[in-house]
């Protein structure tokens, strides 16, 4: 058992796409740092970017579920097996892995509990494919993942809140099943509308080129809401900023524990190597980018929270780049290894 997680994909010679995670990350400190300077400067910052925050939060969140492909799932229902592996692994296993190391370094800040918490319990939907591509994973099993994360997530995001998160009034658990509603499933049937008829309108290199610009927009989106959170709420972040990094290490711990998960989980089911990389990105990488957009509407005006999500964002980025480096070491000393 585990003898093929090493073991190389039959396709070595696939090029490796550029992914601009370094500048995806610059890009966000950047809106933090502006975001921050406009906050700290300018007396009416908070209050013409918070009129904002709404507008951003819809288009990033209608983007997202824009790139959602939920026919990738038909085509790969055949692969039951690693589709229950690594649904399992993302919505049982890790949740308690993540509450675990929030509970170990932050049990005392209750709002950046909540908020690391989040970060921690939700897997990507984006990004993550990408580092898998690059890391040789199997990306075409990938894809598959990505309407299951977005849309178990989402389901579960009321019964996350309720069991993990501190019961301090923050949180009416009553009306999130409305907001997700209003949110979440709306722009997804409305996105997913339009991806279909333009799909069916578009000639392919057409529509493809459209998904492209999309990629690029979501990024930059995202930039814009983190600078309204932080030229809004600067104050109220600085002024938590020895409590703030206490989530460096917190969260370091928790990437180290989901690789020894993935590494225990290729071992156990046998995968070879493209899936053994596939689940540990998909173990690792989370969704900030719509869990940011989820807190924002669910628990409102709690700038931490939302400080706490944005800062796990900005360490994933390394952190996957250092995976995908193990990943490609591990393949290369499997392919020397004697048959």
């Amino acid at each position: 058992m585990g003898d093929n997680i090493g073991r190389p994909d039959p396709n070595p010679d696939t090029p490796e796409p550029g992914l601009a995670g370094s500048g995806v990350a610059a890009l966000f400190v950047l809106a933090i740092l502006a975001g921050s300077v406009l906050g700290l400067t300018a007396s009416s910052a908070g209050e013409i970017t918070s009129a904002g925050v709404d507008p951003t939060l819809l288009l990033m969140i209608f983007l997202l579920f824009f790139e959602l492909r939920p026919g990738a799932i038909v085509q790969d229902f055949g692969n039951l097996r690693f589709l229950s592996l690594a649904w399992s692994a993302n919505f049982l296993i890790v949740p308690f892995i993540g509450f675990t190391v929030a509970t170990i370094f932050l049990s005392g800040q209750p709002l950046l509990f909540n908020g690391l918490v989040i970060y921690f319990i939700s897997p990507c939907t984006d990004w993550f494919l990408g580092f898998t591509r690059m890391a040789r994973g199997d990306t075409a099993l990938g894809a598959a993942l990505i309407p299951i994360n977005m849309l178990t997530q989402l389901l579960l995001f009321p019964l996350w809140l309720w069991l993990f998160t501190p019961h301090t009034g923050l949180v009416d658990f009553a009306a999130v099943p409305g907001i997700l509603a209003q949110w979440f499933l709306l722009p997804l049937i409305g996105a997913q509308a339009l991806r279909f008829g333009l799909e069916k309108f578009l000639p392919r290199s057409g529509f493809e080129r459209l998904l492209r610009w999309v990629g690029l927009i979501v990024p930059l989106a995202i930039a814009g809401l983190i600078l309204q959170i932080f030229a809004a709420n600067v104050t109220a972040i600085a002024g938590h900023l020895e409590a703030l990094a206490v989530i460096l290490p917190a969260i370091f711990l928790f990437f180290v524990a989901t690789f020894i998960l993935g590494v225990g989980l290729s071992r156990l089911a046998g995968l070879a190597y493209p899936q053994h990389a596939l689940l540990a990105m998909t173990t690792a990488a989370r969704n900030a980018p719509l869990m940011l957009a989820v807190t924002a509407v669910a628990i409102p005006d709690q700038p931490l929270i939302l400080a706490a999500l944005v800062i796990g964002m900005l360490v994933e980025f390394p952190h996957l780049t250092g995976l995908k480096q193990l990943l490609l070491w591990q393949r290369s000393q499997a392919s020397r290894a004697p048959a």
